[in-house]
C-alpha cells in the first residue's frame, strides 16, 4: 500500500482518539525495582486516568519484583474473572556495567507485546530504559511524564479496540490464545 493510501474498505478515521475514559477499567502493573522512579510513573499514570474520568475504584495496582515480571502479571490480570479494559506496565531499567540491562529490557518489551497479541487487549509498554537515574527521573515526572503518556495510550487503545468500526471492517478484537 502506498503512503497515504487507505486500507481496503475505507479509513477508520479518528476511532480510538477519545480522551474520555469514563466507564473503563484499568490495571497498572508496576515494578518494585527502582521504586523511586516507578512510584512517580504510577503517580502520573493515576493522575492522568483520573483527569480523563476514571474512578479510583476502576484502577487496580499490582506490584511485581521487577520489569521481567510485568508480562506474566499483565497476562494474569487480563485472564482474571473481571479483566480490565487495558493494562499499563510500568518499570524502569537503568543501564549498569553489565549486559543484564539488555536482557531485562528486551524480555519485558517482548513479553508485554506478546500478552497484548495473545489476549487482544491493550497492554501498554511504560518501561523506561535509560542510561542514568537522572534520565529516568526526568521521564518519570519531570519534563516527559511517561506514566501519563502510558495512561493516555491505554485509554486510546481501549477505546479503539472496543470500537464497533473495527468489527465493521473485519478486525477481530476478541482474539484469545489457543492455550486453555
Amino acid at each position: 500500500m502506498s503512503a497515504g493510501a487507505e486500507p481496503a474498505g475505507g479509513s477508520l478515521g479518528s476511532v480510538g482518539d477519545s480522551p474520555d475514559a469514563r466507564g473503563l477499567r484499568f490495571g497498572i502493573v508496576a515494578s518494585r525495582f527502582n521504586a523511586e522512579v516507578v512510584d512517580r510513573l504510577v503517580g502520573t499514570a493515576r493522575d492522568e486516568l483520573a483527569r480523563l474520568g476514571v474512578r479510583p475504584g476502576d484502577v487496580v495496582l499490582v506490584r511485581v519484583p521487577g520489569a521481567f515480571e510485568l508480562p506474566v502479571t499483565a497476562r494474569a490480570l487480563l485472564r482474571s474473572a473481571a479483566p480490565p479494559d487495558a493494562v499499563i506496565c510500568l518499570g524502569a531499567v537503568i543501564q549498569g556495567e553489565t549486559r543484564h540491562f539488555d536482557f531485562v529490557a528486551g524480555a519485558a518489551a517482548d513479553g508485554i507485546l506478546q500478552v497484548g497479541l495473545e489476549t487482544g487487549r491493550p497492554v501498554i509498554f511504560g518501561v523506561l530504559t535509560t542510561d542514568t537515574l537522572a534520565q529516568a527521573m526526568d521521564r518519570a515526572d519531570g519534563t516527559h511524564r511517561r506514566g501519563a503518556d502510558a495512561a493516555r495510550d491505554a485509554v486510546q487503545m481501549a477505546r479503539l479496540l472496543a470500537a464497533p468500526e473495527l468489527a465493521a471492517h473485519g478486525y477481530d478484537t476478541t482474539a484469545e490464545s489457543d492455550e486453555t
